[in-house]
Parts: structure tokens; sequence; C-alpha cells
């Protein structure tokens, strides 16, 4: 099956720009664009809604009344789910990684105003309970008469994953209209492995020469290379791409998490008030801001070479800076 002809459904306001970065560039000594998925519009806005123009069809289909995924605090994509829900006339469920807090700022707020029911779990006992505890919401649903669905952290699912395979597609596109050649390196953070997936696949298909980079912002109990292999060539399958992967095709920049996933690092904030300072773009302290600050120091470590185009996903998130207010910028 062509990648046209999967189901999907409508949801961002795409094509997204790509915006220039000339003072970054100059100080990095790269030529550095950054691809706008934060003004995808939908719920906030996001790369998860890429991944969600697929799923959200699927969910549909099945005639899904209740949608349950789950994220951390701050996850873009809890958030999007629960806007996508509302949108499609389901009801919404988010378990989410950490305790309940004391206030509900950035996208918690946001999961309150779309009416989400809300699920915490002990950071330390989620990654033993999570899978339970979805599937405890979805049978009390069934045993409702209504169906459930089911939404992996981050989306990151075969089907998923075909949410960037269009995005290249797109990217090749605009590239294509302004005459101008495909980026050396296409580099976007990691979370759960989803974007990174059909990154992959859509770079084989529109971009062959470019490389992919991934930053993670989190940790990963299975490597994110085999996990991202593994979830690459079963995306590809779908649309009948008969290209694999290994663990070693697949590059995934592990050394800028920081303390822990959704602590800001000192690395990203810096890299933060650098974005907003120099080029007023808006970065988050849980997903871009790392990222940015990884790819700067790789630039500066020689792995991304001086002098090379380098596109940048700004997967969103810009709602994850509110609650950080004294990280940031003190009191």
């Amino acid at each position: 099956m062509r990648l046209e002809d999967i189901p999907r459904i409508p949801l961002g306001f795409l094509p997204t720009p790509i915006d220039a970065m000339p003072r970054l560039s100059r100080e990095l000594g790269v030529t550095l664009s950054v691809k706008r998925d934060d003004f995808t519009g939908f719920g906030g806005g996001g790369n998860k809604v890429r991944k969600l123009e697929f799923l959200m069809a699927d969910a549909i289909a099945k005639n899904v009344k209740v949608l349950i995924t789950t994220g951390g605090h701050q996850s873009n994509h809890a958030r999007m789910c629960a806007a996508a829900a509302r949108k499609f006339g389901m009801h919404p469920v988010l378990v989410l990684r950490g305790n309940r807090p004391s206030e509900f700022q950035g996208n918690l707020l946001l999961d309150r105003l779309f009416g989400a029911e809300l699920e915490f779990l002990d950071p330390d006992a989620y990654f033993t309970e999570i899978a339970p505890r979805m599937q405890a919401h979805a049978d009390a649903a069934e045993a409702r008469g209504e169906a459930a669905y089911i939404i992996p952290v981050g989306g990151a699912t075969p089907l998923g994953s075909l949410g960037y395979v269009q995005a290249v597609k797109e990217l090749s596109e605009q590239y294509a209209e302004t005459g101008r050649k495909a980026p050396d390196f296409i580099v976007a953070p990691v979370g759960s492995g989803g974007t990174i997936a059909g990154l992959t696949i859509g770079v084989s298909l529109f971009w062959p020469e470019t490389k992919v980079v991934g930053i993670a912002v989190t940790g990963s109990a299975v490597p994110f290379t085999q996990r991202i292999a593994v979830m690459a060539n079963a995306g590809a399958k779908l649309i009948d791409v008969t290209r694999e992967w290994q663990s070693d095709d697949i590059w995934i920049e592990t050394d800028f998490v920081g303390p822990a996933y959704g602590v800001p690092s000192e690395a990203g904030n810096a890299a933060i008030h650098a974005a907003a300072e120099k080029e007023g773009l808006l970065l988050d302290p849980v997903y871009t801001g790392k990222a940015v600050g990884g790819l700067m120091s790789i630039i500066a470590s020689g792995k991304i070479p001086a002098g090379s185009d380098v596109l940048f996903v700004h997967c969103g998130g810009s709602p994850a800076l509110y609650p950080f207010t004294q990280q940031l910028v003190g009191n």
C-alpha cells in the first residue's frame, strides 16, 4: 500500500513553514533552518499532530469512544491526544508519570481544559504499572459497551511513524519549490522514537543523502537505536518499502538528557535563552531546549561538520515553558 493510501484524517495546519536561523547559523558555523512543527496548530501544536492524523483515522474507523494514552506531566502528546479525542466525540483518559501536582500549569492546565480524565502514577512504579493501568481503563470502557483505543507513549507505533514519512515528503516538496538542495542533516528530539523512525523511512524515500540525527531527551530501557530500527522496519512495511534498518543504522545522541526526563538541564536552558534572544524562537525545557543544546554540542565537537546544511525539526512544547519560570529566569 502506498503512503497516500493509508487512511489519514487532516488535523494539522500544514504545510508548516521552514524558518532560517541566520544569527545562530553564524555563531555555530553551519546553515541552520527550523521546520516549524510547533505551528501545526491543532490542540496547541507540536509534532504529535502528524502521528495523530493516522492514529485517529484508525480510531474513528473502529468507532472508538474512549481514547487512552500516557506521558509525563508536561507531555505534548498527552495534551494533543486529549484535544483529538474531544474533536471526535471521544472521552480522553491520560495516565501520567508523576505524582499528582499541587498546581496544574503548562500542558497539565490544557489537559484539564480539554476535560481529560487524569490518573497519576508514582514515577518509581510507572514502568511496571503503566501497561496494566491503561488496560484497566480500556477494560472498564469495554464493560460499559464503549470501544477503547490505547495509544502508546508519544504515539510511537509503526502507523504513527508514518506522520513523519509524510513530513519528509512535505519538506522535499518545499525545498524543491525554492530550488534548494536537501539538507545534509535533519535533527529532532527523541522521547519515544516515533518521529525519528518516520524521518528515517522518509529520507530513504525522498532525501537519500540526508542523515537523520536524534537527540535523546529521556532514557530508554531498550536502546533507542534498537527500538527505532524495529519501528522503522514495521512502518516501512505498511507502505511497501522493502528496506530494513539495523540498530547501527540509527544515530541517536544520548548525552544531553540532563538530570532526568522532564527536569531542565543547564545546556538546555542555555539553548532556550540563545534561541529566544538571537532568533525570537521559543524552545522548552523538556524537549526542544535539550535537543538544541545537544545539537550545538555535536556541531562544536565536529560530529556535524562546519559548513553543513542542518534542518532542526521543532516538535513544539512551548506550554511546557511556563511551569519552569524559576529555573529559566529566576524571580
